[in-house]
């Protein structure tokens, strides 16, 4: 996939599309269900990068909990992190394991 509304819209197909956030040092689906990061496992990362604005460049990962759900977070790349007002993202990203998949393990 190429760009970050293609990964989307396969997640919305799929009913995937949930989005992680933090919430009180978990992350919450949008059920309201909150997980803590050894309930969950970042199975792809894609990378995206603005061909002239490094403020467009931005990463989505996909991750899956121990229930099942799965769901994404995006942030943009370093300094430009749109994660400022979400206290312990970088740190709680860190801890999450990564277990890596192939898309057509994910999307079919």
């Amino acid at each position: 996939m190429t760009t970050l509304s293609q990964v989307l819209e396969k997640l919305r197909l799929k009913k995937q599309d949930n989005e992680f956030r933090i919430v009180d040092g978990k992350f919450a689906a949008p059920s309201g269900k909150q997980y803590l990061p050894s309930e969950l496992k970042i199975i792809k990362t894609y990378r995206f990068e603005g061909d002239s604005d490094p403020s467009d460049s931005c990463v989505i990962y996909l991750i899956e909990a121990n229930d099942g759900l799965i769901g994404y977070s995006i942030d943009a790349f370093g300094v430009y992190s749109n994660h400022d007002d979400e206290e312990g993202y970088d740190d709680f990203m860190r801890q999450i394991p990564i277990q890596e998949k192939e898309d057509a393990e994910i999307f079919t």
